[in-house]
């Protein structure tokens, strides 16, 4: 059996679900949301060495993970807890608990992740990513992180204003950023600095944007002409009026882009990249999470078909 934890209106979970059907597997999806209302958790370690690991639905279904041999961490939700817990000290402490058992869970459970949980936390850090990035030889943008208005201030003065992003952590469906040149006008607001860290880095002109979506050794890279968008500093605002073609990554960044995946533990990944006009390559992030239905349908690369069949192997040789 296939685990995919995510939840039914994700797309990309759809099309793999189908993917998996299409070539005989069984796959459940695990929305987390569910948990605790329409789940109920049974861990068991006796002492023969024998241990079990069980999800019972409200519905009297029980889902074996002992029987799973890879699982998908798409997208996972938030626990949605009784309404009957109405004190906020004991909500807190249930929503910790539920989250102390399915992490020790997932650790717990003998299966071919993609990608195991603990490592796809750690790889959308950041920090963490372009250290790595740094060691196995990728070309990476000069960056500032800071929470020092005067430190800011000093980077932007001496990159210069036009010639300097600044970019969020990560974002929400409330607060989400797209990526930004720093104007004249918010020179003034660096103070805000203060209230969170931010990320500055040198603006890297592009000949094209590239995202490279890597499933297992596999590497699917896709040219977005951005610059011909009407928002060339980043490629998602203007999705509509970007070119999208298959690209061919000199073997040299393939051995670094899969270096840099052994290193961050994670055997999924959508890279974002700039080839700069004098043919440099420079990366930008990773996301362990990554969405490829619009280089996919635009492209036709088979990543889906990849992905879906990358969990069906590993499953096949679990059983």
């Amino acid at each position: 059996m296939i685990l995919v934890i995510s939840h039914p209106q994700d797309g990309h979970t759809k099309a793999i679900l189908e993917a998996l059907t299409s070539l005989g597997s069984t796959a459940h999806l695990l929305d987390l949301s569910g948990f605790p209302k329409q789940y109920r958790l049974e861990a068991r370690y006796d002492g023969d060495r024998a241990r079990t690991y069980r999800l019972r639905q409200a519905t009297g279904n029980i889902v074996d993970l002992g029987t799973c041999g890879a699982s998908w961490w798409r997208r996972p939700q938030a626990f949605v807890l009784h309404e009957e817990i109405r004190d906020p000290t004991n909500n807190t402490f249930a929503y910790t608990e539920a989250t102390e058992a399915f992490t020790g869970l997932w650790q717990a459970m003998d299966c071919y992740w993609v990608n195991n949980p603990a490592a796809d936390a750690n790889a959308h850090r950041k920090l963490y990513q372009l250290r790595v990035a740094q060691d196995v030889g990728l070309t990476i943008p000069e960056t500032l992180i800071t929470s020092d208005p005067a430190l800011a201030r000093e980077f932007v003065a001496r990159l210069g204003v036009g010639r300097t992003i600044y970019k969020a952590f990560s974002g929400t469906r409330e607060a989400w950023r797209e990526t930004r040149l720093v104007k004249e006008d918010e020179v003034p607001l660096m103070e805000a600095v203060r209230f969170a860290p931010v990320i500055f880095q040198r603006y890297i002109e592009a000949k094209v944007d590239l995202r490279v979506t890597v499933v297992g050794n596999e590497i699917f890279s896709a040219a977005l002409y951005s610059q011909q968008s009407a928002y060339p500093i980043d490629f998602r605002m203007d999705m509509a009026h970007t070119r999208i073609e298959v690209h061919t990554l000199p073997l040299a960044v393939q051995d670094q882009l899969r270096a840099l995946m052994q290193r961050l533990g994670i055997v999924y990944g959508a890279i974002d990249m700039r080839l700069t006009p004098e043919g440099e390559y420079v990366f930008l992030e990773v996301n362990p999470a990554g969405q490829w239905l619009f280089i996919e349908g635009c492209s036709r690369q088979p990543i889906t078909a990849a992905l879906a069949c990358l969990l069906h192997d590993r499953d096949r040789a679990r059983g």
